[in-house]
Formats: structure tokens, C-alpha cells, sequence
């Protein structure tokens, strides 16, 4: 009996503390949400992707330090992308089976975003994209917060037409965004009397433009609109400066060159030439000056924002507003309450369109500097309701399936 009393004296109270601690780890756990994070930290699209990790990053800690989701601390886990959509899926996958994130961000390529999109419908998550693209998608478990059609590829080239000529020259990676891009501009050439000069598509990652150089350069086409992405544009800039083209004779406007890619590519480069994003690191605004030096404070005072940068960390801030404002994880409640969402960005007010999931948002054009900054030289002045499809290109529904796809 004495020993019987002596082995219970011992073991209850292991018992009371093995409970006290798992339930003390349950609780910890319990005081977590997780979130996902996918972009290419190596391959092709590393220069332009990794730098929206850190903006991510920015907008967690400061969501965080304002009391997290409804009292749990939101912890990011990042997965490299390789710049292979269909690794990225993967990752996706594994992001919302095994580490049970609540959301995603990420993607830059639409091929990225078109194989991830089926991945969060079949598990009812959500992905932020935080990218200008093509447009022709829409998705319940997605909330585009880049621009749509009608807030860069419709306004740049109207603009382009307007004050440089009517003869227009194409270049695009060979993949979804350029050729769909490009069909939207083909349109628009025909309803306002312009000309196609030329249509030419790369691979991705493709380093030689020196014909493409000397055939823009016989050609003499009025401007260039440029829908290449990823490190090709190191390449085809510098055959263009080889070539002898410069800003002022054949002007390239460019969808997807922002400040992160003037600094690889090297800005006196790009000098003269365009862009057309939603945000510019120069907007003159109180809340993009703190948006910069918070950020800065945070990562290095040489670094630059950018438009993908601004739309990744303002993804962060809309999701966190509709956990809080939803006051639960259940994902139907959380997509309910962002169709209310509006937010004093950086860029400048912006609201999600409960219809579409994606973004009023400005309009800017900026002329590249020698110094890696933007002038802001046209602005929409106010959000422009998004339009994901253009009422002139057909399409097959609203399933993310129209022509152009590969």
C-alpha cells in the first residue's frame, strides 16, 4: 500500500505537468495563424519576385504589433517558387495541407497564378495576387491587387497612340499575360486606325535580342510595347542601348519594369523610356512618404518600392481588416467581409469590388529616371473601377479560359 501511494505521490503530479504543458502548447499553437507565401527566390523572376517577400513581411510585422488576427500572431512561411509554376502549385499544396495556412500571397506569372488558382478552389483558401495581368479571370479564392486590363494595358497604349504615333511594335515572353496582353492591344490598334509593325515572343529567361534589336531599329515603329518578364529585360535593353535605340527616336513601354527591375537592369538603361503601374515609389502623398521610410527603417534606407512591392504589402493590410472585421477563420465570412474593404494605401485609396475580387485602384504613367525612380508624367487622378473584361475581347466565360491561354 505504502508503495502504491508513494508511485501516485510520483505520478500525478508528472501527469498535472505533462497536461499543464501540452495544453499550454495547444494554446500557443491556437494563438497562431499562418499564412503562405510564394515567389521565386531563385530562376528568372527572382529579381522581381523576392523583393514583394519582404513587403509581405513589413505588413505582418506591423499587424502584428497592432494585435495580429483578433489576438493571434500571424506567422509567414515563405516557399520558394524556383520560377516554375507547376512547382509552385505544388508548394501551394503543401502550404494549405501540411502547414494549414489560411491564406496565400503570391505568384507573379499568370501561368503561376493559373496553376495555383485550382489548387486553393479545391481547398476553399485564399491567394492574393498582387500583379498586373491580363485579365479575363475571376475566382471566388482569389482577390486580385494588381491591376486589371483598363487600369494599365488599355490606358498605357492609348496614351502611347495619343502622344507618340499610331505604329506599334510587340514584344512578350512566350507564355499567358503577353499574348493575352497583346491581343487586348492588337484590338485596341484596329478601333483607333493604328498598325501593327510586328509580334515577336521569347521564352522565358531568354538572353539574346540582338536581332530583335536591329529589326525594331529597320523598323522604325512609333513606340514599343515590351511584355517581357523576368531577367529578359537586363538582356533586351542592353541590345537595344547596343543598337543605338534610344528613348527619344523609338519610346519602349514596358507592363511589368518597376524600380526593382530599373536597379538590376541598370536605370540609365531604361532612362527615358515607360512604365504604367498603379504605384510609383515617387507618389507625392503623406501616406506613401511614412510607407517608404517604414520601410526602409525596416529593410536598408537604398532600397526601392515598387508597384508589385506596394500591391503585395496592401494585400497583407485588406486580409487582415476582414479577419478582424469578419471576427472568424470560417473562409466564407472572411470573403464576405473583404467585399467591404477599403484602404488609405500608399498608391492611394483603393477598395476591393465585391464582384470581381479586384482593386479600384489609380492610374499612373512614369517616365524612367537615370537615377532608378519614376517621373509620375500622366495620372488617372482618382480609383478606377476595375474591368477584368474588356467588353471588345471575347471570351469563353468568366472561368479564366479565353483565347491566347498557353
Amino acid at each position: 500500500m505504502m508503495r502504491y501511494r508513494k508511485f501516485l505521490s510520483f505520478v500525478v503530479p508528472v501527469l498535472a505537468l505533462l497536461i499543464i504543458l501540452v495544453w499550454q502548447y495547444r494554446a500557443a499553437d491556437q494563438a497562431v495563424v499562418r499564412i503562405g507565401v510564394l515567389h521565386s527566390l531563385s530562376g528568372t523572376m527572382a529579381a522581381s519576385e523576392t523583393p514583394l517577400v519582404d513587403a509581405v513581411r513589413l505588413a505582418v510585422e506591423e499587424a502584428n504589433a497592432t494585435g495580429g488576427v483578433n489576438g493571434a500572431r500571424i506567422e509567414m512561411i515563405v516557399s520558394d517558387c524556383r520560377s516554375d509554376a507547376g512547382y509552385c502549385a505544388e508548394q501551394a499544396e503543401k502550404l494549405i495541407t501540411k502547414e494549414h495556412v489560411r491564406a496565400l500571397f503570391g505568384c507573379w506569372t499568370s501561368a503561376c497564378r493559373k496553376a495555383v488558382r485550382p489548387v486553393v478552389e479545391r481547398h476553399d483558401n485564399l491567394l492574393f495576387y498582387p500583379v498586373q495581368y491580363e485579365g479575363l479571370e475571376q475566382s471566388p479564392n482569389i482577390i486580385y491587387t494588381g491591376a486589371a486590363p483598363n487600369q494599365q494595358i488599355i490606358p498605357m497604349v492609348s496614351w502611347a497612340m495619343q502622344q507618340h504615333g499610331r505604329r506599334a511594335y510587340l514584344i512578350g515572353s512566350d507564355y499567358v499575360f503577353p499574348r493575352t496582353a497583346n491581343n487586348i492591344v492588337k484590338k485596341l490598334l484596329v478601333a483607333r486606325g493604328g498598325q501593327l509593325v510586328t509580334e515577336r515572343y521569347v521564352p522565358m529567361g531568354e538572353q539574346d535580342f540582338d536581332a530583335i534589336a536591329g529589326e525594331i531599329a529597320a523598323q522604325r515603329p512609333d513606340f514599343v510595347v515590351n511584355t517581357l518578364n523576368g531577367d529578359s529585360n537586363l538582356y533586351f535593353f542592353r541590345a537595344l542601348q547596343k543598337a543605338g535605340i534610344s528613348a527619344d527616336v523609338i519610346p519602349v513601354f514596358s507592363t511589368s519594369i518597376a524600380e526593382a527591375e530599373l536597379a538590376t537592369i541598370g536605370p540609365e538603361r531604361v532612362a527615358g523610356h515607360y512604365a504604367v503601374w498603379n504605384y510609383f515609389q515617387s507618389v507625392d502623398s503623406i501616406e506613401n512618404r511614412a510607407f517608404v521610410e517604414r520601410f526602409r527603417q525596416r529593410f536598408g534606407s537604398r532600397r526601392v518600392l515598387d508597384d508589385p512591392m506596394e500591391a503585395a504589402y496592401i494585400g497583407v493590410h485588406l486580409w487582415v481588416n476582414a479577419q478582424r472585421d469578419a471576427g472568424t477563420p470560417d473562409a466564407y465570412s472572411v470573403r464576405i467581409a473583404l467585399g467591404r474593404q477599403t484602404l488609405n494605401a500608399p498608391a492611394g485609396i483603393v477598395a476591393v469590388d465585391a464582384e470581381t475580387q479586384h482593386l479600384w485602384k489609380p492610374v499612373r504613367i512614369g517616365r524612367a529616371r537615370a537615377d532608378g525612380q519614376f517621373d509620375i508624367i500622366w495620372q488617372s487622378g482618382r480609383s478606377v473601377a476595375p474591368a477584368p473584361f474588356p467588353f471588345f475581347i471575347p471570351h469563353a466565360g468568366r472561368d479564366g479560359m479565353a483565347g491566347g491561354d498557353k
